[in-house]
Order: structure tokens, then C-alpha cells, then sequence
């Protein structure tokens, strides 16, 4: 899997985060959800029904 874009929105108060670096951990305004990881992970904190993820990845064929 290769990661594109490493993005969420959060469902409480609507801001739209995204992580673009490894350990570059952004939290949304009122703290409901986080992402972290850039293109190397994609972590995720906060309730899966709290956020909708955008992000965008891709399948690593060159293997």
C-alpha cells in the first residue's frame, strides 16, 4: 500500500486534518480526532462514527 494523502474530517466540527509527515500528529478544533503517520502510517485516534477518512492510498504493485 502506498499512501498518497493521509486525511480525515471530522464529523463534530467539520475541520478537515491531514497528516504530511511521519509523526507529523494533527488534532482537529475541538479534539475529537487525530491523525498521524504522513505517507509511512496511517494512525487514527478518536471514535470511527467521530470521523470520516479521506484519505487516499494506492496498492504497491512493484512487488
Amino acid at each position: 500500500m502506498v499512501i498518497i494523502k493521509n486525511c480525515i474530517k471530522c464529523l463534530k466540527c467539520g475541520d478537515i486534518i491531514e497528516s504530511v509527515s511521519r509523526h507529523d500528529f494533527k488534532s482537529c478544533s475541538c479534539g475529537a480526532v487525530c491523525v498521524d503517520g504522513g505517507k509511512d502510517y496511517l494512525r487514527r485516534c478518536g471514535y470511527l462514527e467521530d470521523y470520516e477518512d479521506l484519505s487516499v492510498v494506492e496498492e504497491d504493485n512493484s512487488k
